[in-house]
């Protein structure tokens, strides 16, 4: 089972939207996938209609007290499973403070040959539960807006990374949000490429399409597959398929 995981340190950057997207995407293509909503917001999991609670909170799920399976929930698509958001999760961080960088590998344990890919959608913050998450992601997935601020923000997480010793060739930044009706928008992305050579070719417009999510509760080639979004989550996807060698 391959991890991907989708952060950013700041919020309102199109992350949630991202990991729905993404594994929809993996799911439609066969594999079967696992999402993890990380989030005490419960965005995703509201977006996948489904109840945000885990029985035993964060302490039963660290603790292992409950059987994972029973709290894995269906979700209305093939091959896509969720462990939905609970409030407690606010607590993980807590919970994971004094933990060993395995903890999150052994929760998921029980279930790594039921699937192919788990999907992490990731609170913005630096935190405990963050490292726990940069341990054991195959692959970290980082939407940024073609911003001078959240570039900023970008270069913070990777400095933090490789301070703390963690492979930065397996973060994959990608332009998020963009509105080419922007001249700073258009001048960012035009030449991210010189400055920024690790980020990602594909990225996602501004769009009322991806908002809409929110009121559809689905994904968006749900129900606009044929829109540029969708069309440039196809092309995310793609690219991220072949890094995470799931071809």
């Amino acid at each position: 089972m391959k991890t991907l995981g989708v952060f950013n340190i700041k919020g309102g950057v199109g992350k949630t939207a991202t990991a729905v997207n993404i594994a929809y995407l993996a799911a439609r293509e066969g594999f079967k996938v696992l999402f993890w909503d990380l989030d005490p917001q419960a965005s995703s999991t509201y977006y996948f209609r489904v109840k945000p609670r885990i029985k035993g909170g964060t302490r039963g799920l660290v603790d292992k007290k409950h059987d994972l399976d029973r709290l894995i929930k269906g979700t209305d698509y093939d091959n896509l499973d969720i462990l939905p958001a609970d409030f407690s999760y606010r607590l993980l961080d807590i919970e994971l403070m004094e933990k060993k960088l395995t903890t999150l590998f052994k929760i998921f344990k029980p279930v790594t040959n039921e699937y192919d890919l788990l999907v992490l959608d990731c609170p913005p913050s630096i935190s405990a539960l963050s490292e726990h998450i940069f341990s054991i992601a195959d692959g970290l997935l980082v939407p940024i807006i073609p911003t001078s601020l959240s570039l900023r923000t970008y270069e913070q997480l990777m400095n933090f990374r490789e301070e703390k010793g963690y492979d930065n060739s397996r973060v994959w930044p990608f332009f998020s949000m963009v509105d080419r009706r922007k001249k700073l928008h258009r001048d960012i992305i035009d030449h991210a490429s010189d400055e920024y050579p690790e980020f990602l070719n594909s990225y996602i417009p501004y769009s009322s399409i991806v908002e809409q999510m929110g009121i559809k509760r689905a994904p968006v080639h749900a129900f606009a597959p044929s829109s540029p979004p969708a069309l440039m989550y196809n092309s995310l996807w793609e690219d991220l398929k072949f890094r995470l060698q799931l071809l």
